[in-house]
């Protein structure tokens, strides 16, 4: 072999050194995964904390939240190739060789920080009532009344809805059940709005409304049928919404809003539990509606000894699965409405979040 050839060798060698460490970023790629991953985690996490908390009030447990206050996902990739080699004279015993070497360290460092939901502020928010505005503000969105009445309110205008005081059922006033059916139906024919109005001292009050333009006679009787159940002046189109437990003044529609304790508490009296625990006096007994159907109940809750295989949300508590089925749409969309109810009432003020250092890769 020619010796002035040889170098050429570690020429090359190091030429493919260089391409191999060439600087590649991995950032742009994570983006993208671990954005939905996280989210998908974060909202199933949610959705198992919720139906745990749930559970737990069935058994005079004590619920507890914790949120996820922030996600810092850190990632470094470290690599190197060392190349070596040895070129030889013509004469020499041992033959020209190269050797090379190569390394590459990946870490994966993600950050999570948690935040359990105390404080006065929060607390405050659990037990007092949602304001009515914002029930009616989610009627608006496209929420079915029927559904999102009977789960928010314990009575309107006076007339009661089916509650849970004191470990007993107080079953609903077959007047509501007639209002929510009715207020379905105007709702679906768009007979029914809410606007905000500000009044002089710059402060907000929510007013319903019913439509009487280009409506069918039908739908027309169905209003008037709603004003007579509620006790309503007959004639009158609007309607401020305050909170009272009974009927409102002239001109208002008095909502007994439920807080999200309440809300939750009503959600457990649906809650299958093993008939062993409620003998034992480890679980409230039973408080299955007496003159309901699975199909009317707003949310069924499940509990087996097995883990279930088709499961929307499912905990593991006291040696049993609950859990709410995949198939289950009213359940699951009375999970969806505890969400953005919770964002409602989830204020801190100005309660301090953990400060995280995230140290330099």
């Amino acid at each position: 072999m020619n010796t002035s050839s040889k170098p050429s060798l570690l020429a090359v060698a190091l030429a493919g050194a260089l391409v191999l460490t060439g600087c590649k970023s991995i950032g742009p790629g994570t983006v993208s995964r671990d954005r939905f991953d996280y989210s998908a985690s974060i909202a199933d996490s949610w959705k198992q904390q919720t139906l745990l908390n749930i559970v737990k009030l069935r058994y005079m447990d004590q619920p507890v939240f914790v949120d996820v206050a922030s996600i810092v996902a850190g990632y470094s990739l470290q690599t190197g190739i060392s190349v070596g080699g040895t070129v030889s004279s013509a004469k020499a015993v041992q033959q020209d060789f190269v050797s090379g070497a190569g390394q590459a360290i990946y870490t994966d460092r993600p950050t999570i920080t948690y935040v359990p939901l105390t404080g006065q502020k929060f607390l405050a928010g659990l037990l007092t009532p949602i304001e009515p505005k914002n029930i009616f503000f989610m009627l608006q969105s496209g929420y079915a009344a029927d559904f999102m009445l009977a789960l928010t309110v314990e009575s309107l205008n006076g007339v009661r809805n089916r509650s849970v005081i004191a470990g007993a059922v107080r079953e609903a006033d077959p007047e509501f059940n007639r209002v929510l059916q009715l207020m379905r139906e105007v709702q679906a024919a768009g007979a029914v709005g809410l606007r905000v109005l500000e009044n002089k001292d710059k402060t907000s009050t929510a007013v319903m409304f019913f439509r009487r333009e280009n409506l069918p006679p039908e739908t027309l009787e169905k209003s008037a049928e709603i004003r007579r159940l509620l006790k309503l002046p007959a004639e009158q189109k609007q309607f401020n919404l305050i909170y009272s437990p009974t009927a409102g003044g002239d001109g208002e529609l008095g909502v007994g809003s439920r807080s999200m304790l309440q809300i939750m508490q009503a959600m457990a009296s649906y809650t299958e539990v093993p008939e062993a625990d409620v003998k034992e006096g480890r679980a409230m007994p039973s408080l299955a509606s007496t003159n309901g159907t699975a199909k009317s109940e707003p949310v069924r809750i499940r509990c087996s000894e097995d883990k279930p295989a088709d499961a929307f949300a499912a905990v593991h508590y006291r040696n049993h699965w609950f859990w709410v089925d995949d198939r289950d749409l009213r359940s699951k969309r009375a999970f969806t409405a505890i969400m953005f109810i919770f964002t409602m009432i989830q204020n801190t003020g100005d309660e301090k979040l953990p400060l995280v250092t995230i140290p330099a890769q």
